[in-house]
This record gives structure tokens, sequence and C-alpha cells, in this order.
């Protein structure tokens, strides 16, 4: 049977993951960097290695026919690790990376972590990996972690639509990717929700499933960086954190796709039914 390698299981993407695929009875291997946190699961080993360090990876995946490459954690140095990963799968053999990527990647993406995402995808094809995108949108489950204590959400979105989908969504298309990797080589599937909604109109959702009252307040370029600035984060950081906002103000994070129920055999889930399963 061929080897799944499963990274970032220790995360809430690659750990519902993997917990899916051991729910399906699945050989596989779990890459984490730190053993005592990797879930207990039937079926599953575990490889201890940091995305970074290009050897360690290298014998991680070892054997492996085909893995998850769950985008790292957002750093400065994020592409130096991406690229460190790759490598490592490339000298290691690996048949199939499925990487997790971000809807609409571009080099000149106003989200300015989606030209990380596009430089990605064009290393794997460099290397001349066999691979798969999920370009996930905004997950819907970080919707309420946007709204402030005095139940504002602040951003520079002004009328922009987004299609946010829930994360047990892209676990279900990643999981049918994995279990059938060569129907799906060189394919990128665009993961949104059922709809696309404004900031104003995903508050009043909010409002409407929580009982606690939401609002959007549409901010100025120089608000949001102000607004902001209290955090003491760098400057890349801040530059991500309102490039979301300006991103889907622009338009890039408009639109629906079918890929989720493509590759689910169901409906995408509603911002509403996230809401109300959490």
């Amino acid at each position: 049977m061929s080897v799944i390698v499963v990274s970032g299981a220790t995360g809430r993407l690659g750990g519902r993951v993997a917990r899916a695929l051991s729910e399906r009875g699945v050989e596989q291997r779990l890459l984490v960097r730190d053993a005592a946190r990797a879930p207990r699961l039937e079926r599953a080993q575990v490889a201890v290695a940091d995305y970074a360090d290009r050897e360690a990876v290298r014998r991680a995946l070892d054997g492996a026919e085909t893995v998850l490459m769950v985008s790292a954690a957002e750093s400065a140095d994020r592409m130096d690790h991406h690229r460190a990963f790759i490598d490592a799968a490339a000298d290691a053999g690996v048949g199939h990376v499925v990487y997790t990527s971000f809807y609409n990647a571009a080099a000149d993406a106003t989200f300015t972590l989606a030209r990380d995402h596009w430089a990605t995808e064009e290393y794997l094809r460099a290397k001349g990996l066999t691979r798969t995108s999920l370009r996930d949108n905004l997950y819907a489950d970080f919707l309420p972690m946007l709204v402030g204590d005095d139940g504002v959400i602040r951003g520079p979105g002004g009328d922009g639509r987004v299609s946010v989908v829930a994360q047990d969504d892209i676990v279900d298309a990643a999981v049918a990717v994995l279990v059938d990797p060569a129907g799906h080589a060189g394919r990128v599937y665009d993961l949104t929700g059922p709809e696309e909604l404004s900031f104003a109109e995903m508050a009043a959702v909010i409002t409407r499933v929580t009982g606690r009252a939401v609002r959007f307040h549409d901010e100025t370029l120089d608000e949001a960086y102000a607004s902001r600035a209290g955090y003491g984060a760098p400057g890349w950081q801040v530059d991500a954190w309102v490039s979301t906002y300006t991103a889907v103000a622009a338009g890039e994070l408009a639109g629906v796709s079918a890929d989720v129920e493509i590759l689910t055999g169901r409906p995408a889930t509603s911002l509403e039914a996230v809401l109300k399963s959490t």
C-alpha cells in the first residue's frame, strides 16, 4: 500500500485530515515538530521534522507516495521553509504533493500572503513534482475571531464579497484527493463556500446565529494600520492583516466554486451552518 504523509498533523487542518484518514482505515505517517503533541491514531506512524530542516524532512518523507503539504506557519521566512520542504520531497522521490494554497494566489495578489502561495505552487512546478493545489478561501470558522470586544469587525473591506469556506469542507476535499491522487494530478481546486458575502452581511449572520450584536466598520487604510499598531506585530504581518481586507475590497476573494461539491459529493457548508455547529 502506498504511504500517505500528512504534515502539520498537530495543527487544526492537518490534524483533522489525519483523523479523517484514520477513520477510513488509511495507513499514514504524521509529520510533526513535536512527537509528544502528535495525535494518537490507529494505523499512523509519527515522523519528526521541521520544515526548514531539509535532511530531516527528506528522511520523514522517505518512501512516501503522496504528501499533504500544509502551508507553514506565517512568518517572514515562510518561503524558505516551503522551498526546503519541497527540495526534501524531490530528494525523497515523493510521487505527488497536495498543497494547501490560497484562493486566487498570484504573484501580484493584493493579499500579501497569497503571493507566497503562488511562489510555492511555482516552486513545486519548477521542481517537476506531480502536484495538486487546494486553493482555500478565508476560513468561515475564523470569522468570529475578527469580531472585537466591542462587537465590531474592522477593516478596509468596503463592499467587497468573500466566499468563506468551512475547514471541514477543506478536510473532506483533501482526503478525497489523498486517497485517489492520480485522478487529481496537476489540478488546481478553488475551495469556497456556497455563497459570497460582504463583511456587513457576515456580521449580520453572526448576529443572527449567536445573538451577539455584531457590525462591520469599513476602515480607511490609515485607520486599519493605526488600529493594529498596538499589537507590536512586525510590518510584514500587519501588511498581511490589512491586505486580507483590501483583497476583499478589490474583489479577489469573491466568486463561488463548485469544487467542494465535486470533490466531496455534497454541497459546500454555509457560514450560518458553520457557526451553528461551533
